[in-house]
């Protein structure tokens, strides 16, 4: 597999781009050396570019953590998350999984990812017999974000309930100034072994895709590259929404694959996951 240094060999091939945030633009506390002045390269040159991440807050949550980074919005044409696709779906109760369900759940999460049920989308209880689904957000300041272990007797006990899980992180992990901590999508693969139900929004599934290629103004999907760290989520769901990928080695790359990976090891690992990236880039640079 080829690796670039920086986008600008290949960013003049395509109109539009849509970044991963954690792992890509920044480490969860501060953007990565390099990134402002690649994004303003590509801004220059009348690129639109597009941040989808499967962070389980709405879309203008996450851009305010942005703005305590000291991200310009100039850089930027917008932002679609993962909570802000599921908060629609909970709002609007169109689609079928949405429709029949309920209005009340329960939240394993923290705080401040309730953005997802703002404006009565859904409403909070506390016991499990009077939930209609369980909402996941990921791991809460009590129980710690090292190990789903502590979360496993609350997932046991809505299991035993019957209730449908809304997983608003499919991610199984993240890289967090230099430490890896699990997502809601680690909560869930224990609700699957339990026998429940879930529901997961956000990459890899194409349809989040969608509102991301709105804010880039409708470009032909052959015209739009997406960069991410991670090939289960950012790769498979640019490739299955008919877009081309670049693998950053930033993240969770570079905790898997070390500062200096090999070209062939990156290769395998991609042909494992079935996906088919055009490159990997060392940093969101230029």
């Amino acid at each position: 597999m080829d690796i670039l240094d920086g986008i600008a060999p290949v960013a003049d091939r395509y109109d539009g781009f849509v970044l991963d945030l954690w792992g890509v633009v920044h480490d969860g506390k501060k953007p990565y050396p390099g990134v402002p002045g690649a994004l303003a390269e590509l801004k220059a040159r009348g690129k639109a570019v597009v941040f989808l991440t499967n962070a389980p807050r709405r879309s203008w949550f996450v851009q305010g953590m942005l703005d305590r980074m000291g991200l310009d919005r100039a850089l930027y044409d917008g932002i679609m998350s993962s909570g802000e696709v599921s908060w629609r779906h909970l709002k609007h109760r169109k689609e079928p999984w949405f429709a029949k369900l309920g209005r009340r759940c329960v939240h394993i999460g923290p705080e401040r990812d309730l953005s997802v049920v703002e404006d009565g989308a859904a409403e909070i209880v506390e016991d499990v017999a009077q939930a209609d689904f369980l909402l996941n957000t990921g791991p809460d300041p009590a129980r710690g974000p090292h190990s789903p272990d502590p979360y496993r007797p609350a997932l046991e006990a809505c299991a035993k309930a019957g209730l449908p899980m809304l997983c608003v992180n499919p991610d199984r992990a993240v890289m967090v100034g230099g430490e890896r901590l699990i997502c809601a999508g680690a909560l869930a693969d224990i609700y699957l072994e339990l026998g429940g139900a879930v529901m997961e929004i956000g990459k890899p599934d194409p349809a989040v895709y969608d509102p991301v290629l709105e804010l880039l103004g409708n470009p032909p999907r052959h015209r739009v590259l997406a960069i991410g760290d991670t090939p289960h989520t950012d790769l498979a769901g640019a490739q299955a929404a008919g877009m081309d990928a670049l693998w950053a080695l930033t993240g969770l790359a570079a905790d898997a694959h070390g500062e200096d990976p090999d070209p062939a090891r990156l290769a395998a690992v991609a042909h494992e996951e079935g996906v088919r990236p055009i490159a990997a880039v060392r940093a969101l640079r230029w």
